[in-house]
């Protein structure tokens, strides 16, 4: 029995050894390295009805859907500024007013009837119509769009109901701090121009069915606008099916009237929007780049390695290491048709407001002295570069890309040399744009909270300006 028992200790022990020497070698996961992300981006098919609307088609068969959106040459920086808030309402009721031929609740029941949609929207530089629909229903579904694109009645009812709930939305446009915030600094940044004004009680007030008719009849029309179409279609029969429905549209053309660009001279200003807030939201920045500046892809990487994640300046100084706030981060905006904005953003409690302005200038500033550890590079080009794929997850998100890359003038090739660009960019650029781009010293500053609460007066950053928070009515 002791014989036996000792085979099997020494079975046992042989066993335990051939399990250790095959078990695979401990690796650190930092050394561990992978082929360069293979990826190509789809290609869409570019097409031109007779009457010059571009088409952007990409077949996807996964699923029975098929998504397209009208890109127009619209915006509220069109907008006369006694009516400023036309656009939007415009916007809104191009769909919700119905058409000449079919009521508001017609076409909401019809819609709803096929589980097919159709919004429209207007933003600051352009306006949007959007439809989704089942592959069986699309040949109706088209006919309703376009009925909406060239045909919308602005029915007077939904004017009115448009008209009061952005009056609504004027009378609560102080309830949220970060709201406020984010409003004043874009006035304050875009201060004197267009893309700076807000809609007012006033200004609705003025707006009448009329001129929304008027608006769309001079913006609505086929020179520049851009259609990109995805999903369960054969692209022939889409061609063939739009250049019926859209082709024989033909209003006379006419110029977008001018909109002078914004001044991106930086200006150091001090606001306040006192509101009795646990909290204070702190928003800082200044005038940003356009799209065609060159120096664009250093800018994202400087801008990645001071705010751009978990892993910036901005968070792991004013939330790891001071515990001052669970977010902070900033944001290089990259205009479009005007020159974007930069703006850093943080939220903290009162008795650390001045503190925590005070480390975000610092850090901003040492953005534009020292070049960037070669560990903050690598990690910011990778992060931006391997995370470019997932904009192009769906079949809609790639032919939107690529449709709105050629309605905002974006240069041929962007999209596919973008990771190339980005991998380019040198610790020296990143110091050199920080320098050009970055101004520390000539910040706008604004501030929602209790200011008596505030660990030092704002005034200790320069000549401070309250922003009356009232009330409106």
């Amino acid at each position: 029995m002791n014989r036996l028992c000792r085979l099997v200790s020494l079975s046992m022990m042989l066993l335990s050894l051939a399990a250790c020497a095959a078990a695979p070698r401990t690796v650190d996961p930092r050394t561990l390295t992978f082929a360069p992300l293979d990826f190509t981006i789809p290609r869409s098919e570019r097409a031109t009805l007779s009457n010059g609307i571009v088409l952007y088609l990409l077949e996807d068969h996964e699923l029975p859907l098929v998504n397209m959106t009208a890109y127009v040459r619209v915006g509220s920086v069109y907008e006369p500024a006694e009516l400023t808030g036309l656009a939007g309402i415009t916007g809104a009721v191009l769909r919700s007013g119905g058409t000449t031929s079919l009521s508001p609740e017609q076409l909401d029941a019809e819609l709803e009837f096929m589980s097919s949609g159709i919004e429209s929207g207007i933003g600051e530089d352009s306006g949007t119509l959007a439809m989704y629909t089942l592959a069986k229903n699309l040949d109706r579904t088209l006919e309703l769009f376009t009925d909406v694109l060239l045909r919308p009645a602005f029915n007077e009812a939904r004017v009115e109901l448009a008209k009061k709930n952005t009056r609504e939305a004027i009378r609560r446009q102080n309830d949220d701090p970060k709201a406020i915030a984010g409003r004043e600094i874009h006035k304050a940044l875009y201060e004197g121009h267009p893309l700076g004004r807000e809609a007012t009680m006033e200004s609705v007030g003025r707006i009448s069915r009329a001129d929304l008719d008027a608006f769309y009849r001079r913006f609505y029309r086929p020179q520049g606008m851009i259609l990109a179409v995805s999903g369960d279609f054969n692209p022939a029969a889409m061609k063939a099916r739009l250049e019926k429905l859209l082709g024989g549209w033909r209003p006379a053309e006419e110029q977008l009237p001018p909109v002078a660009a914004p001044d991106t001279t930086p200006k150091k200003q001090i606001l306040l929007a006192r509101k009795q807030v646990s909290q204070s939201v702190i928003r800082m920045g200044h005038p940003g780049l356009e799209k065609n500046n060159p120096d664009q892809y250093a800018v994202r990487v400087m801008d990645y390695i001071l705010g751009g994640g978990f892993t910036s300046r901005l968070t792991q100084e004013i939330r790891s290491n001071q515990g001052l706030a669970y977010h902070a981060g900033s944001r290089f905006d990259i205009g479009r048709r005007f020159p974007g904005t930069f703006i850093a953003e943080t939220e903290t409690k009162s008795a650390s407001t001045a503190k925590v302005i005070g480390l975000m200038e610092g850090i901003i500033a040492d953005m534009t002295k020292t070049p960037v550890s070669n560990e903050e590079l690598q990690q910011a080009k990778e992060s931006i570069i391997n995370s470019f794929i997932f904009g192009f997850a769906r079949a809609d998100s790639v032919v939107n890309q690529q449709a709105r890359l050629e309605f905002y003038g974006f240069p041929a090739g962007y999209l596919e040399n973008f990771r190339a660009n980005i991998a380019k960019v040198t610790r020296e650029d990143v110091l050199r744009v920080g320098r050009n781009y970055l101004h520390p010293d000539s910040l706008t500053v604004v501030v929602v909270g209790d200011d008596k609460k505030f660990d030092q007066p704002l005034a200790v950053f320069g000549t401070v300006r309250e922003i009356p928070l009232e009330t409106a009515k």
